[in-house]
C-alpha cells in the first residue's frame, strides 16, 4: 500500500511539473522568461511549479479580460459614439510634422479620436490646482464626476467634501469613485465624510472581494457639467500643498485644466468606470453637451489598463522615442523601464536625441528607488542624462518630445502603471503647453543634481548588490 502511495505522489509531482512547464511554454512571450520557468518547474519538483503558480502566471490580464468579456466593462463607443474620421484626420502643426507616425500609431491603437480645439493649462502644485477645481465645483449646474486614487477627506479634502455636498444639495448629481486600496492612504475616509448625504460614492474593487493589489484604478479625473475637466497625477490630499506642509512630508506635482471637445472622452472614461463598479449605464445628453473649440491643442485621450488589447501608453511612449528628433525630457517618481523600453531609450540617445530623465532625490518607496538605480549605469553609458530633484518628493509625471508633443496624466514609467493598473494620459500637440512644460523642466534642471557614470560605478559593493536584488522584483514593485 505504501508503495502504491509513493508511486501516486511521484506521478502527481511529475504531472504538476509538466503542467507548469507546458503552461509557461504556451503563455510566456519572452523566451528567456519561458526558459527560466520551464527549467524551474522540471528541475525542482513541487517548489518550481509552486513559485510559477504564485509569481509566473499572469492572472492580471486574464482576469481583466474575463470581466470585459462578461460585459462588466463597456467599450468607449458604447458610452459615447465616436464619429469615424478616417485615416485623414486632423493635421499636425508644421513644427510637429516629423511626428506624423506617432499620430498614425495613436489612431491605430486608441479608440478615442484625435480632437482639435482644446486648451490645456498646467496647474503647478495644490496651490494652483485645488482652488481651480473648487471653483469649478461651485459653479456646477448639472453633474460632477470625480475619480481619485487617494481622496483624504481631512485638510484640503474636507473642503472638497464640503463643496461636493453643497453642490448635491442644490440639485447637482455628484458621483465619486475612490480606489479601495488608495483609500487606505486616507486619514479620514471620504466614505465616512459623505455618509448620509446626496453624494453618490462607490469604491473601485473593494478589497473584501479579493486581494487585488494590482488592477487598481490610478486615474485622477474631475469633470464638471461635461464641459470642463481636470486630470493629471495629483490626488486629493493636503500633502500637495507645499507652502503649508513640511518639506519632508509634502509632494510636488502638476495637474491640468482641460477645456474643449476632448472633455467628452474624459467623461466617457469616468462613466465606463462607473458602469464597471455599479452596473449603471449613464449616457444622458447632459453628460455630453456640445462643446465649442476652446484653444489650439490637438489632444487624444488614452485610457489604458490590463483589459486592453494593446499596451497603449507603453507603445505610444516607444513610438514617441522612435520619432523624436532633438529632445526627450522625462519626469516621473517611479522609473523602472523594462528591457524593451530601455532599448528604445538607448536607441534614441544613440541617434543623437538629447534624453534627460528627472527623478526624485528622496523616494517614498525605497525598493522602487533601489531597483531604478540598478538600471542607471546602462542609460548613463549610452549618453542618457539623469537628474535628481531635491525634496519635496516629486510626484510629477511628464514626457516632452521636441518641445511640441506632451504626454501627461497618471501613468508612471514602471510595470505597475504600464501593465497592471488602470491609467489615463493625454497626448497633446500644442506649442503653448509644451513651452510651459519645457520651462518646468528648465527649473528642474537648474535646481537638480546630475549624476554621472563614475558616481554610479563608485557605489559600494553592498549598495550594488542591494540595488540589483531589488531589480529582480521590478515586475512586482
Amino acid at each position: 500500500m505504501d508503495h502504491v502511495l509513493t508511486v501516486l505522489i511521484g506521478c502527481s509531482t511529475i504531472l504538476l511539473s509538466l503542467i507548469a512547464a507546458g503552461h509557461a511554454l504556451l503563455n510566456k512571450r519572452d523566451s528567456r522568461s519561458a526558459l527560466v520557468w520551464v527549467s524551474l518547474s522540471l528541475m525542482i519538483p513541487l517548489i518550481g511549479p509552486f513559485f510559477y503558480w504564485c509569481l509566473g502566471m499572469n492572472r492580471i490580464s486574464r482576469r481583466a479580460r474575463s470581466w470585459q468579456e462578461s460585459g462588466r466593462w463597456l467599450s468607449h463607443t458604447e458610452i459615447y459614439p465616436i464619429e469615424d474620421h478616417g485615416r485623414f484626420g486632423p493635421q499636425l502643426p508644421g513644427s510637429a510634422a516629423h511626428l506624423s507616425d506617432l499620430l498614425y500609431l495613436e489612431e491605430k491603437i486608441v479608440t478615442t479620436r484625435q480632437r482639435e480645439g482644446n486648451r490645456i493649462v498646467a496647474l503647478v502644485g495644490g496651490e494652483e490646482a485645488y482652488p481651480a477645481m473648487l471653483v469649478a465645483i461651485r459653479r456646477a449646474e448639472e453633474t460632477i464626476n470625480l475619480s481619485s486614487y487617494i481622496f483624504d477627506a481631512d485638510g484640503i479634502g474636507a473642503e472638497f467634501v464640503e463643496h461636493l455636498i453643497e453642490a448635491a444639495k442644490r440639485g447637482v448629481e455628484v458621483r465619486v469613485i475612490i480606489d479601495s486600496l488608495g483609500e487606505k492612504y486616507s486619514r479620514t475616509s471620504p466614505r465616512v465624510a459623505f455618509r448620509g448625504t446626496a453624494v453618490k460614492l462607490v469604491r473601485y474593487l473593494p478589497l473584501r472581494q479579493g486581494a487585488y493589489i494590482n488592477l487598481r484604478n490610478h486615474r485622477k479625473l474631475l469633470i464638471v457639467d461635461g464641459v470642463e475637466a481636470f486630470t493629471g497625477g495629483m490626488n486629493i490630499r493636503s500633502r500637495h500643498l507645499n507652502a503649508s506642509e513640511p518639506v519632508i512630508n509634502s509632494i510636488q506635482d502638476v495637474h491640468f485644466s482641460v477645456k474643449g471637445p476632448v472633455v467628452a472622452d474624459l467623461q466617457g472614461t469616468f462613466l465606463g468606470d462607473w458602469y464597471f463598479v455599479t452596473g449603471e449605464k449613464l449616457h444622458h445628453q447632459c453628460f455630453f453637451p456640445v462643446i465649442e473649440p476652446q484653444g489650439n491643442a490637438l489632444v487624444c485621450c488614452v485610457a489604458d489598463g490590463p483589459d486592453r488589447e494593446f499596451r497603449k501608453i507603453e507603445q505610444i511612449i516607444k513610438g514617441a522615442l522612435s520619432c523624436a528628433k532633438n529632445q526627450v525630457y522625462i519626469m516621473t517618481p517611479y522609473f523602472i523601464p523594462d528591457r524593451e523600453m530601455i532599448s528604445s531609450l538607448v536607441t534614441a540617445a544613440l541617434r543623437g536625441v538629447d534624453i534627460r530623465v528627472f527623478l526624485p532625490d528622496r523616494n517614498n518607496l525605497p525598493f522602487v528607488d533601489w531597483a531604478s538605480r540598478a538600471l542607471h549605469w546602462e542609460l548613463l553609458a549610452n549618453g542618457i542624462r539623469i537628474f535628481y530633484q531635491p525634496p519635496p518628493f516629486v510626484h510629477t509625471k511628464l514626457l516632452l518630445v521636441d518641445k511640441i508633443w506632451s504626454f501627461i496624466g497618471s501613468a508612471n514609467l514602471d510595470t505597475r502603471s504600464l501593465r497592471l493598473n488602470f491609467e489615463l494620459n493625454l497626448s497633446v500637440f500644442d506649442s503653448e503647453l509644451s513651452t510651459t512644460i519645457h520651462s518646468h523642466f528648465d527649473r528642474a534642471f537648474a535646481g537638480g543634481r546630475e549624476i554621472t557614470l563614475q558616481e554610479v560605478k563608485a557605489y559600494p559593493l553592498i549598495i550594488k548588490l542591494r540595488n540589483n536584488l531589488a531589480r529582480l522584483f521590478s515586475p512586482y514593485l
